[in-house]
């Protein structure tokens, strides 16, 4: 029994000694390999995304036309369907976070989430029903959640402590560059071309290619080896995760109740008076919005504190709920799609890097469960903004502003004096 448990040990410390000079060998080699400030392989995952995201976001602006004006589906029905992809994005990001930190390999499953996502995008091409373009909506957000906290904790095992904020800034920058591009790509083919099944098949073939080159860029990505974790269960890992990680995570499930699907937001701009066109534009915007403020934010989390940043995501929130209920002019509705960008940059971003500030050691663990948590809560929230929505568009606005100003108070007292 004591030689066993001798030999366990010492393969466990040739295993770590083994990580480690594999590190010093990544550190030497890669000393001054660094574009933009950030070590080449985050600007190479950057670059991934805003593929992926030209694709994703083109198709995504004409999804909901495509699936109830072309293909004959219900808005009930997509309704459904935009729900179990809100879960799917969210379902696996535990699994697979665990799974990137028990084996210290955080590139194949995040080769393996892309992947997903664009077998699944090749399904579009021979979309001609309904259910085939409910599957497809439904497994390439699948891709997304075993691909994401993988991704992100590679890109914090990358990071320097001090420029931590700003790696994930400058790789959501190059991901919502992407997002930018993908619907004035849509806005521009349907300009063109009328929106008919056999057009609609042609986009969608041709966005199927910057989906597949961002999978083959992937594979020159360099991973750094990180120390592995032991095998437990999700109410395991729970415990053994740090207080303030815990007390955080608790703040973000109860703001996750605040949720509504963008979708609302073009509702809303709808009745105000936009075109359909106009809508897709103002989609374009708030991504603009997202890139413009993305690597200011992270930079400004390095200096003066992340938890800062969190806290001021939580007020812009409420601050931006409100304005859409009192909204009834176009220019008011245009900056209430800026400031959204704004929040959205902060949550996209900097809820990442603060969440790897909180757990130094199960930074994919973490991150998988804050967005498995969260997701969970979508799934009530999405419920409850669409029957306040079925009574009168401002009672989503009211309870969204209601919750995230509750959720501001819990985090201004547990965090702001953290540091």
């Amino acid at each position: 029994m004591d030689r066993k448990s001798n030999s366990n040990g010492n393969k466990r410390n040739a295993k770590v000694n083994k990580n480690e000079n594999d590190n010093k060998r990544y550190r030497k080699s890669d000393k001054n390999n660094k574009i933009f400030g950030v070590d080449i392989n985050i600007a190479l995952l950057g670059i991934v995304s805003f593929l992926t995201d030209v694709s994703s976001e083109a198709i995504f602006s004409v999804f909901s036309i495509f699936f109830t004006a072309v293909l004959g589906g219900t808005t009930a029905l997509l309704g459904i369907v935009e729900g179990l992809a809100d879960f799917s994005a969210s379902s696996l990001d535990y699994f697979s976070g665990a799974i990137s930190d028990r084996t210290g390999k955080k590139k194949n499953l995040t080769i393996l989430g892309y992947g997903l996502s664009t077998a699944a995008k090749s399904l579009l091409v021979f979309a001609t029903t309904v259910p085939i373009a409910a599957i497809f909506r439904v497994v390439e957000r699948l891709g997304k959640s075993i691909r994401g906290p993988p991704r992100d904790s590679l890109i914090s095992s990358l990071s320097d402590e001090k420029t931590k904020g700003y790696s994930f800034g400058f790789h959501k920058t190059l991901d919502k560059a992407g997002a930018i591009l993908g619907p004035l790509i849509a806005y521009l083919f349907f300009t063109i071309y009328p929106q008919t099944l056999d057009m609609f098949i042609t986009f969608f073939a041709f966005m199927l290619i910057p989906a597949i080159l961002a999978v083959l860029l992937l594979f020159l990505v360099k991973e750094k080896k990180t120390k592995t974790t032991r095998r437990e269960s999700i109410f395991e890992a729970y415990k053994t995760l740090s207080r303030n990680y815990k007390n955080y995570i608790m703040i973000a499930a109860l703001f996750s109740i605040s949720y509504f699907s963008f979708g609302f937001l073009l509702l809303k701009a709808y009745d105000v008076g936009f075109g359909l066109n106009e809508v897709i534009l103002l989609y374009s915007l708030f991504n603009i919005s997202f890139v413009l403020v993305s690597i200011p934010i992270g930079k400004l989390g390095d200096r003066i504190g992340r938890e800062k940043i969190i806290l001021m995501s939580y007020l812009i929130y409420a601050v931006m709920c409100i304005g859409f209920i009192v909204a009834n002019s176009k220019i008011l509705i245009i900056g209430l799609f800026i400031l959204y960008g704004v929040f959205y940059a902060i949550d996209e971003g900097q809820t990442k890097a603060f969440i790897t500030d909180l757990e130094k050691e199960k930074k994919g663990t973490a991150i998988g469960l804050y967005n498995f948590i969260t997701g969970m809560a979508y799934l009530p929230a999405s419920v409850i903004a669409g029957l306040l929505w079925s009574m009168n568009s401002a009672y989503t606005f009211v309870f969204a502003a209601f919750i995230s100003l509750i959720a501001f108070t819990a985090f201004l007292i547990k965090f702001i004096k953290i540091r």
